[in-house]
């Protein structure tokens, strides 16, 4: 069979500078989609002062405002991920950028400076387009390093470019911090004056364009990675096994592999009667009976963890900005920059110390302990933690200063393990079981199951911890119902280890080939026991 014949030369092919380059090519697409995902809390905060004054931005403005870019990004998901495998990984790449990159300055320039109303309908158009952007850029950033990469080192590439996440969160906190401290300290006069007025609720007007301009940046790094991306070749097992040109797919493995594997690969394929590469593309169709029995439960188990996990995490990232503050003044009398510069510093503080070691952490093991241990032991400690910090909370940590140093130690490891775990293992693992013709869009379908999860997290924590109208003025949720939440949270860990540990297939060291192979021995002989060789695989 030529087509496996010249992709296997991949999974052998040495490491090489393409995949440095493709893993920083791909991972700046994932940098902006952390950055614009994650610096919505600072924003928030500062559109509050400004628009809000006295008045505290209602539960169903600012859930709204955390969930419509993750509704965006579900609905990417799916419609990128679609085309990935219909139209080819490589024409839509670059398609999801440039939305991304239009959509962050059309945040920037969201229209209105006085109607909040209008303010709030223009950013969260935006948001939501953008959300689309970044929602495309999963699945076919996940598929392209999975195709490119050896079979060896395939999990490190993965983990490598969704890493690049955790630099997206650290550069989103420290652009807050930038642009705030130079707005404050260029602004010092405006202050003064609201100040001696006693307004000090009232935000500076220039105010109105800092929270502009940090959403704009956000834009510079993908923009800049453009051309290169869209210099980058089809992947070869796309063009192989989906377009059904092996030939073709050995040139584009020049980018990647030396001349001389090049020269066997063409004189293999030359001398073998030319044929399709097999006869599955187009025996049966997504969410046919013949892919629910080969492909199903994998489905299931990549969606349901995906969905279990952005659960915790999403809500992980909002807790941080509710619960806690470094600032030694009273939350109500910070001013605009103030309030968004200690949210970007704590995130800050999180990402560098927990968040960013446990991407490195994944990066190294992967390919070493494998995929689904990984998985089993981030959800297991997670869930260990919440509950450490949970059961206790109100008689013993919320006694304590925000600043408990034990406390913010706890909140750390939850985000070391969700990254050491879950949160990067549900991006890799999709893009290792599905054949190529389905591999982008089962990626998407399992992303957006994850993203509907951080819905119900950030929408669902913000509604259950709301405080009764008469406590409405305390800036912090209210103590039992955080408690409750930790242990909530606990519980969906619990059940992510029983999914992983039931359901979910090992893929370290399997060739992406052997998906096609498996359904070749499906059809060729039917009534065989390889569905069932299928699942008991590890």
């Amino acid at each position: 069979m030529p087509a496996l014949k010249v992709l296997s030369a991949l999974d052998v092919a040495r490491i090489q500078w393409y995949h440095f380059k493709a893993i920083i090519v791909a991972g700046m697409g994932l940098f902006t989609d952390a950055y614009d995902l994650f610096c919505i809390a600072p924003i928030m905060k500062m559109i509050g002062h400004i628009y809000y004054h006295k008045d505290s931005i209602g539960t169903a403005v600012l859930s709204t405002s955390y969930a419509i870019a993750l509704l965006g990004t579900a609905l990417g998901q799916l419609i990128f991920g679609y085309l990935g495998d219909r139209v080819g990984r490589r024409r839509v790449y670059g398609l999801c950028l440039m939305i991304m990159v239009l959509s962050s300055f059309g945040c920037g320039f969201s229209v209105c400076t006085t109607r909040r109303s209008c303010v709030i309908a223009s950013l969260g158009f935006f948001r939501f387009v953008l959300g689309i952007g970044i929602g495309g850029d999963y699945p076919l950033s996940a598929t392209i390093m999975s195709e490119f990469a050896n079979k060896r080192t395939r999990g490190a590439f993965i983990a490598a470019v969704f890493s690049m996440q955790g630099l997206g969160i650290l550069m989103s906190s420290a652009v807050t911090m930038a642009v705030c401290e130079a707005f404050k300290n260029a602004g010092k006069g405006s202050l003064e004056k609201i100040r001696a007025a006693g307004m000090e609720t009232l935000a500076p007007a220039e105010s109105d364009i800092a929270w502009r301009l940090i959403l704009m940046i956000g834009a510079l790094p993908a923009a800049l990675t453009f051309y290169w991306r869209m210099l980058m070749p089809e992947t070869a097992r796309y063009t192989a096994l989906v377009e059904n040109n092996a030939i073709q797919a050995a040139k584009d493995m020049q980018s990647v592999m030396s001349e001389s594997i090049l020269s066997q690969i063409a004189e293999d394929s030359q001398s073998e009667t030319p044929e399709q590469p097999h006869s599955s593309s187009s025996s049966y169709k997504l969410f046919s009976r013949r892919f629910l029995s080969l492909h199903g439960r994998d489905l299931f188990a990549a969606s349901a963890n995906w969905f279990l996990v952005d659960v915790v995490f999403y809500t992980s990232n909002l807790l941080l900005s509710q619960i806690f503050t470094f600032s030694n003044k009273p939350p109500n009398s910070t001013n605009v920059y103030d309030s968004a510069f200690e949210v970007a510093k704590v995130a800050a503080i999180v990402a560098a110390c927990s968040t960013i070691p446990g991407y490195w952490f994944t990066v190294y093991f992967i390919d070493r302990v494998g995929r689904v241990k990984i998985q089993i032991m981030g959800f297991f400690f997670m869930a260990v933690v919440y509950l450490a910090a949970g059961i206790p909370y109100i008689w013993y940590w919320s006694k304590h200063e925000k600043t408990n140093k034990g406390f913010m130690v706890l909140y750390g490891l939850i985000f070391f393990f969700s990254n050491f775990g879950p949160n990067t293992t549900t991006f890799i693992i999709p893009a290792e079981l599905f054949p190529a013709r389905f591999r982008s869009t089962c990626h998407g379908i399992s992303g957006a199951a994850g993203k509907l999860g951080a819905i119900v997290g950030t929408v669902g924590f913000l509604w259950a911890t709301k405080h009764d109208e008469e406590d409405k003025e305390d800036v912090f949720p209210d103590v039992k119902r955080v408690r409750i939440a930790f242990l909530i949270l606990g519980g969906v860990c619990i059940a992510g280890v029983l999914v992983t540990y039931f359901f979910t297939r090992e893929t370290m060291g399997r060739s992406l080939e052997e998906n096609e192979e498996e359904e070749i021995g499906i059809i060729a002989a039917p009534g065989s026991s390889s569905a069932n060789e299928l699942f008991r695989r590890q």
